[in-house]
């Protein structure tokens, strides 16, 4: 849960008619509470939950709908801009073949990370590792459905966003009571990271995944839990210096990556600087807070939850941050809009339709759900 790794989304609409189904272009979207669009609030045990008031105030009926702000995801606002459905969270109640063929499936997870001991005291949550395995599933329920290769090609024109590693470090390698954080140090840690993902992302491509995005982390050091938790409410350098090291060495991996798997284009979404300037000067982009969040439990910081009892700002759309860790609907706009315009959306280079790679093995999951 935070509000560092700003993920996308990014896809074009296309039909074709695979036995009788009129089958679009879909996104599979992997990520934590910033991509979370209600598979916690279907996870009885996680304490990762955005279930209670206020959280979707301003989104539908205003009633807690999973998404953890006020309002839309990043993702919601990048689809509905160019056209598309929003993936269905995989929990949700109406999931089956036909959803998946037309919405695409979003595994995203509030707590979760790209390594399955991340987040471990949210109780239940879906890591990286978890999401891919509910992924071969999805594949193999469509495959059933369709035979496998109209399943094949329709897989591989997916378009796939991850977007986690905020919680690697916030609740994982930052946290003392995580034995990562006394095994590793700051360069090992992120080489553990990357070994990681890598292997992670092989098995994506086995399962038809070719055209995918993968977002970097933003100034972690200075969300508003980050800043209640310094002694001078100022940004924690070591965070955003992680965040800096994470983006550095993912964009070697990916890049080298890319070269390695066939009809593979994998991409880095660099955002660091974007968000930076938006918490440096808020100002700029219309904003008159960037340093708290807007529901907060009276003086008491840090809230970590936004509650019922909670009270909240005069103005949604003046802050950054709606809880402690995540941007509230405004911030998601103006990131969704430049994220629209520095990256190429709605091009469709499509002609990445081959025979899928061998099946590596799916590391198995510890999650405990």
């Amino acid at each position: 849960m935070k509000f560092c790794a700003v993920f996308a989304l990014f896809i074009v609409l296309g039909l074709d008619a695979i036995n009788g189904y009129d089958c679009k272009i879909v996104q599979f979207i992997f990520g934590d509470s910033l991509s979370d669009v209600g598979n916690n609030r279907n996870l009885p045990r996680s304490l990762a939950q955005a279930n209670l008031p206020f959280y979707g105030i301003d989104f539908g009926n205003g009633l807690p709908n999973g998404r953890f702000t006020n309002g839309r995801t990043v993702s919601d606002i990048i689809g509905d801009k160019i056209g598309l459905p929003r993936p269905v969270a995989f929990l949700d109640p109406s999931m089956n073949e036909d959803v998946i063929l037309e919405n695409g499936v979003n595994y995203a997870s509030g707590g979760g990370g790209i390594l399955n001991e991340t987040g471990g005291y949210f109780i239940q949550r879906f890591s990286l590792w978890k999401q891919i395995e509910l992924f071969q599933g999805t594949k193999d329920v469509i495959v059933a459905k369709i035979g496998q290769k109209e399943a094949d090609k329709f897989f591989q024109q997916a378009r796939y966003v991850v977007a986690l590693g905020s919680n690697d470090f916030i609740n994982n390698y930052l946290m003392p009571l995580y034995s990562d954080s006394w095994k590793y140090n700051d360069q090992t840690f992120v080489e553990y990271l990357m070994e990681t993902l890598d292997s992670q992302l092989r098995v994506l491509h086995s399962l038809g995944a070719r055209k995918l995005m993968v977002f970097g982390l933003g100034p972690m050091g200075c969300i508003p839990l980050q800043r209640a938790l310094s002694l001078d409410g100022k940004c924690q350098n070591k965070a955003s210096s992680l965040a800096v090291r994470f983006n550095k060495a993912a964009t070697t991996m990916l890049a080298d990556l890319e070269t390695k798997l066939p009809s593979a284009s994998y991409k880095f979404g660099e955002a660091y600087e974007l968000v930076n300037d938006v918490i440096t000067n808020p100002q700029k982009y219309g904003f008159d807070n960037s340093d708290s969040p807007c529901c907060s439990f009276y003086r008491i910081r840090p809230a970590l939850t936004c509650i019922p009892a909670s009270t909240l700002c005069k103005d949604r759309s003046k802050y950054v941050f709606w809880d402690e860790y995540h941007p509230t609907d405004k911030a998601n706009e103006l990131v969704a809009n430049i994220l629209i315009k520095r990256f190429d959306f709605m091009r469709d280079d499509d002609g990445t339709t081959v025979a899928p790679s061998p099946s590596p093995d799916i590391s198995p999951s510890s999650d405990n759900n």
